[in-house]
């Protein structure tokens, strides 16, 4: 059994507990915004963001002061209802030439949670350790789990099939399954989990929270067009289309968004890897996030858009209820 670095699974362990409900805000591109993600964390929920949604790189430093001076203004109003704490993305692959800028920012702000993404790397890792912050890593399969945590991220997330955006084709069940067998780590599930009850199976299941990310393009505080969070309250698990043609990298896509693009969703054509691209469309016109829109399979129980924060209220009731209802 692989070990968590004590202290980061004491601090995460205390996050979880303060919490309405142990759950973790998935980063979207584009979407994600300090507004989305001050909301989440008053509302009892870790929210994130990714580093480059702020642009140009130096709205970064402005967006972290604006988050940051939120979150200490509601727990000074609040002392016996804190806000969670909130996490920046970052995009370790090689084609972000803004990572080395984004990383130092959240040095300098020491954003208490780091989420690294499509690839791992010592240095990010120690950068965030160096000021006590904790450092969760995306994967898709156990041996890049076990390759993160040889690197010296201190948990992990895995992304199961059906996960919006960069998804893996994995069922949660054995996924879990598998990492638990050797890491006991801080462990979150993502894929298709949009209810309280979805994040208490994530628990049942073994990870210690689940991460959320399609149900929130339809909150009102979501950076998204009016027809994005109309297509996600529409929608349903067989509106999802999975393809690599917009970014290289497989992901998980709302059918709509690319019929309007004039592409044809049950034939679409496979990308060049090597034309891996995180801010255009890779080979194709139509761009990824921007008219190609991210969605997971779980937005079937998102039925109208609203703020955040009555999501998550009622998220933690759906959880609670579940709870209970399981120990009767």
């Amino acid at each position: 059994m692989t070990s968590a670095n004590p202290k980061a699974r004491e601090i995460f362990d205390a996050y979880i507990a303060d919490m309405a409900l142990p759950a973790v805000a998935a980063p979207m591109f584009i979407v994600s915004n300090p507004q989305l993600v001050i909301a989440q964390c008053k509302a009892g929920i870790i929210g994130s963001f990714p580093a480059l949604n702020a642009r140009p790189a130096e709205k970064l430093d402005e967006w972290l002061t604006e988050i940051k001076e939120a979150i200490d203004d509601h727990n000074a109003q609040n002392p016996t209802q804190k806000a969670a704490p909130f996490a920046v993305n970052q995009i370790v692959h090689r084609s972000n030439d803004r990572l080395q800028h984004d990383l130092e920012a959240c040095v300098k702000h020491k954003v208490p949670v780091v989420i690294t993404s499509l690839g791992a790397r010592e240095d990010v890792n120690e950068a965030i350790h160096s000021y006590g912050g904790i450092v969760l890593h995306d994967i898709i399969n156990n041996k890049f789990a076990r390759k993160a945590i040889e690197k010296g991220a201190d948990g992990l997330i895995a992304v199961a099939a059906g996960a919006g955006g960069h998804a893996g084709t994995l069922s949660p069940i054995p996924l879990i399954q598998e990492i638990r067998e050797w890491f006991d780590g801080p462990l979150l599930l993502s894929g298709s989990i949009a209810t309280g009850r979805g994040v208490l199976a994530a628990k049942a299941l073994g990870a210690d929270a689940g991460y959320i990310g399609s149900a929130f393009i339809a909150a009102q505080e979501a950076n998204a067009t009016d027809g994005y969070k109309q297509g996600i309250v529409e929608g349903s698990m067989e509106d999802i289309v999975y393809t690599n043609l917009f970014t290289g990298v497989h992901g998980n896509y709302l059918a709509k968004s690319i019929v309007d693009a004039g592409l044809d969703p049950a034939n679409l054509p496979e990308s060049d890897p090597s034309k891996m691209s995180f801010g255009s469309g890779g080979n194709s016109d139509a761009k990824a996030w921007k008219d190609i829109w991210g969605s997971g399979q779980g937005i079937g129980s998102v039925d109208k858009i609203e703020p955040a924060g009555d999501m998550i209220a009622r998220m933690a009731r759906d959880y609670h209820a579940a709870r209970k209802a399981l120990a009767t």
